[in-house]
């Protein structure tokens, strides 16, 4: 029942874009291959067309995970040259919410999301307790703190490429003040969950200005007994993301997982949108999730 999530909205929009993605491997030994790069089944997106080809061909099992809608491929593969190639077209339906959503207190909590407020892998908010506490804790309650941490990590983390990799953590960002989306994306959810906010992260497809195009990391909070959308990155508006995969951090939402010995080689990710522009605020129109 979607009526909840969109209760208070203030405005609608819709979006639709053309993404694509491009995958191609050197597979040295037989091996097993897990990839989430389709269109999410969500409910603020509507997949009006796609396509996916894998060559060689293969065996192919597919999963959707019943509450985040996240849609799996899975095959064993023999050594050679791999290539997974998909497309689709996405409206995005979008409804601003309220400016003044509240936070939940802890009691009132669903069941379902105490996960989402528990310290994982790449989010060790137990280990940054004190300080978003010491850094977030005056703040007015609500959306407002949240677009307070969403501001503070935009002004004091770098975004640079290559200064963080597949193992860096919400605490080495916060170390080296530099990171990509995903870092971006965690040190968010990691101040959330210190305060008792429920936070989880979110993948998608995106257009951002600068080249080249790739996966996108945002991240969503629990507020008003809703999912919100924020990108600390301020790359480009969370009303344009077509949602590829949610999960606690990255590894629930790893583009691609592989067990053997295999090699990227290139990797293209496209998004074409058809409908203009705002200009991007960093802060600007939180996204209502379902």
């Amino acid at each position: 029942m979607l009526e909840p999530y969109f209760r208070g909205a203030t405005s609608a929009a819709m979006h639709l874009s053309t993404v694509e993605t491009r995958l191609t491997y050197r597979v040295r030994e037989p091996s097993h291959c897990r990839f989430n790069i389709e269109v999410a089944h969500w409910p603020t997106q509507t997949i009006v067309s796609e396509q996916l080809t894998i060559t060689p061909e293969v065996a192919l099992h597919t999963h959707v995970e019943p509450a985040s809608g996240n849609r799996f491929l899975r095959f064993d593969v023999p050594p050679g040259p791999l290539e997974v190639h998909y497309k689709a077209d996405v409206e995005v339906h979008w409804e601003r919410p309220a400016d003044d959503l509240q936070e939940l207190p802890v009691n009132e909590v669903p069941d379902a999301l105490i996960g989402d407020l528990l310290p994982t892998r790449f989010c060790e908010s137990d280990l940054l307790c004190a300080f978003a506490r010491e850094q977030f804790g005056q703040l007015p309650p609500g959306a407002a703190r949240v677009r307070g941490i969403v501001d503070w990590v935009h002004r004091h983390i770098a975004y640079r490429p290559g200064s963080t990799n597949a193992t860096s953590t919400a605490q080495d960002v916060l170390a080296q003040r530099a990171g990509v989306c995903r870092d971006f994306a965690h040190l968010c959810i990691t101040f959330c969950r210190a305060l008792n906010i429920p936070a989880r992260l979110v993948a998608g497809y995106v257009w951002f200005d600068e080249p080249p195009q790739d996966f996108h990391a945002i991240f969503e909070a629990w507020l008003g007994g809703r999912w919100v959308l924020f990108d600390a990155t301020g790359m480009a508006p969370v009303d344009r993301l077509v949602r590829i995969g949610t999960g606690r951090d990255a590894k629930d939402v790893a583009f691609s997982t592989v067990f053997g010995a295999v090699e990227m080689t290139d990797k293209l990710v496209s998004v074409l949108e058809h409908d203009p522009r705002e200009p991007v605020a960093v802060q600007g129109a939180p996204m209502l999730a379902a």
